[in-house]
């Protein structure tokens, strides 16, 4: 489950990440990750889609902004676009997600990002990190995804959850 970037700055940040020679990026779209990638029962795809229409009826609409570059290493080797604006309403929406069916233990603390550099060399890092110091954008966010990973396609959009929460609901 992820908040895709919206056009033009998703297609920007992908394209971004292919020319800097990750090779998974192509099947990534650009997004904030809401709950990590786990594998389901097919039997239980109905459950789980009404836990996160449940879920998103929970939070309401919100505006976030990226700005600038951060990085999680040495821990991990990962750079990302920074969440500025946003923030909390991503952690509420990522909790409503994963609780219930989905309740798991995550190997990190959660920090919405956006990634755009992952398992390269240090050098690549380094070059992510500062060329895209300066990217900015800002948009709504009304709704979140479903991914599901088709081995040749990567990560495919499948079902869409629209926010419908009141704003004094989304501090639940």
């Amino acid at each position: 489950m992820a908040i895709a970037v919206p056009e033009p700055w998703g297609s920007q940040l992908q394209d971004y990440r292919t020319a800097l020679g990750d090779k998974t990026a192509h099947g990534i779209p650009t997004h904030i990750t809401l709950m990590p990638p786990f594998e389901v029962d097919p039997e239980h795809v109905p459950a789980l889609e009404l836990h996160l229409e449940e879920a998103a009826a929970r939070n309401a609409v919100f505006d976030v902004h990226l700005r600038g570059t951060g990085t999680f290493r040495p821990v991990s080797p990962v750079v990302f676009v920074t969440v500025v604006r946003g923030i909390s309403q991503c952690e509420q929406l990522a909790f409503s997600v994963r609780r219930g069916p989905l309740a798991a233990e995550l190997a990190f603390p959660y920090h919405p990002h956006v990634t755009v550099a992952h398992h390269l060399d240090d050098d690549l890092l380094d070059t992510a990190f500062d060329e895209l110091s300066d990217f900015e954008c800002e948009f709504r966010v009304d709704h979140f995804w479903l991914y599901v990973h088709d081995p040749d396609e990567g990560w495919q959009p499948t079902h869409r959850f629209p926010l419908s929460g009141a704003a004094e609901a989304a501090t639940r």
